[in-house]
């Protein structure tokens, strides 16, 4: 019954996190957007945010509602740490890659190739594989040096974290999301070796360095994905983080804390895991580019090229000969001005030589005296 328990759970957390993830997309697109039309400059010298945008994104409607969604993601992937192995547990999280797909496609407009979608399936048939082959989390790792190196591991990671965010400028932007990604799964070995849970304890609870590592890991996290957000396309963003809180924790849950697949299908957890982490790698590597926040950034490109498209070359010729004619024209009329400037000329000079000479008296009775 738990381990039904905890598969519900972590599906939950799948959607919720997928959600949690556009909506603060979008937070991020509608906070670069006003800045542009107010003429703020909202990138620090290296490329990356300021914090003064950041800290207009956390505020943002739209990012507030990604945020409760991340409080629900949260207790229904605390739930399934504690009953499934990791390796379980955060690839079914790790399917909210799939609702982020799917909802960007509606909200933000992202458009998905024949690419995209095979990775994302690969993605979805290898948890399946994993869910028939994993056995229940035997509850091991109740050694204290595994919560202490957990917690410093943690501190070690969100120094690393914030660096490559903000001083990396767009390119940071992947690894963000990959260290994001580690340290929510360091949360999950979080919440299934903390103390003072079974029994409720809340003085073994706050004193475990795990409950720290839950605090500090989260808080962290939550801003670096937030920053990597601003910096790059939600998909690349969303697949390195996937990859980083699947990779980890499962790694951790089989060395240290027990977990294994059912009798004879090891290998089969092995197809399914890896399967997992190439899917999300295709769409972190494809989808790894500017967040294109005004939609004035080319297409991608089809097939399996990465990158967005060129111009073509009849478009620049195109352009390179509409503005050859517009300097044609300009060129022009400066010379018609310049013949109209200097005919004007000619005649005032004729007019003041005229009356030096005294020929205007004569021109004039001239013209008195002759017949009609």
């Amino acid at each position: 019954m738990l381990y039904v328990i905890g598969i519900i759970s972590a599906s939950l957390a799948a959607v919720a996190y997928g959600m949690s993830t556009v909506l603060r997309a979008l937070g991020a697109r509608r906070v670069a957007q006003a800045a542009r039309e107010e003429g703020i400059d909202d990138t620090n010298p290296a490329g990356g945010p300021t914090l003064q945008s950041t800290m207009s994104t956390l505020v943002d409607p739209s990012f507030i509602l990604g945020t409760v969604m991340v409080v629900v993601g949260f207790a229904g992937g605390a739930i399934a740490a504690r009953f499934l192995p990791l390796f379980l547990s955060q690839t079914i999280v790790s399917a909210n890659l799939v609702v982020t797909a799917l909802l960007g496609t509606i909200m933000l407009n992202i458009a998905l190739h024949t690419r995209d979608w095979v990775a994302i399936w690969l993605v979805v048939l290898s948890l399946c594989l994993l869910g028939f082959a994993s056995s229940p989390a035997p509850g091991e790792g109740k050694e204290d040096h595994i919560h202490w190196g957990l917690f410093i591991a943690t501190l070690v990671v969100c120094v690393l974290a914030l660096v490559a965010v903000y001083k990396m400028g767009q390119n940071g932007a992947i690894l963000g999301g990959a260290m994001s990604g580690l340290l929510f799964g360091m949360i999950a070995i979080a919440v299934r070796i903390l103390d003072g849970v079974h029994p409720f304890d809340p003085i073994v609870l706050l004193l475990d360095p795990a409950a720290w590592t839950i605090a500090v890991a989260g808080a962290v996290g939550f801003f670096v994905q937030t920053v990597a957000l601003q910096l790059g396309a939600v998909n690349g963003v969303t697949a390195a983080l996937v990859v980083g809180e699947t990779a980890g924790p499962s790694l951790v849950g089989v060395l240290f804390l027990g977990d294994t697949a059912k009798a004879g299908l090891g290998w089969l957890a092995i197809v399914g895991f890896i399967g997992a982490v190439i899917g999300a790698v295709l769409v972190a590597w494809y989808g790894s580019g500017d967040p294109d926040h005004f939609g004035e950034a080319p297409p991608l490109k089809g097939g399996w090229r990465r990158g967005r498209e060129e111009p073509s070359d009849t478009d620049e010729s195109g352009a390179d000969t509409a503005l050859a004619d517009t300097g044609t024209r300009a060129a022009a009329g400066d010379e018609l001005s310049e013949n109209r400037f200097s005919d004007t000329e000619l005649t005032i000079a004729e007019h003041n030589l005229d009356s030096d000479l005294g020929l205007d008296d004569h021109r004039s009775t001239n013209g008195h005296n002759s017949p009609r």
